[in-house]
């Protein structure tokens, strides 16, 4: 599951979660119960906006050679990537 750096507009925290490419974040709040922190004295629909940073993806296995090949076998060069 990729995981994603947002900032808070309000009060300039920047944190970063985990979630679905297909999901949306746009409030503090949701921010906060995706991350599991708590959301203090920052109102919890302040807006919230992703970096261009995040979008990584994280799996675990390690990093050398020995990933599994995609599901598909057409993602990358060589099929190698590991993500399936």
């Amino acid at each position: 599951m990729p995981t994603y750096d947002y900032v808070c507009e309000a009060n300039g925290r920047v944190v970063e979660v985990k979630h679905r490419m297909s999901e949306t974040v746009s409030s503090w709040g949701e921010l906060c119960r995706l991350a599991g922190i708590d959301a203090g004295t920052t109102p919890a629909t302040s807006a919230v906006a992703r970096l261009a940073t995040g979008g990584n993806v994280v799996k675990s296995g390690g990093a050398g050679g020995d990933l599994p090949p995609c599901a598909t076998g057409g993602c990358c060069g060589g099929g190698s990537c590991g993500i399936h």
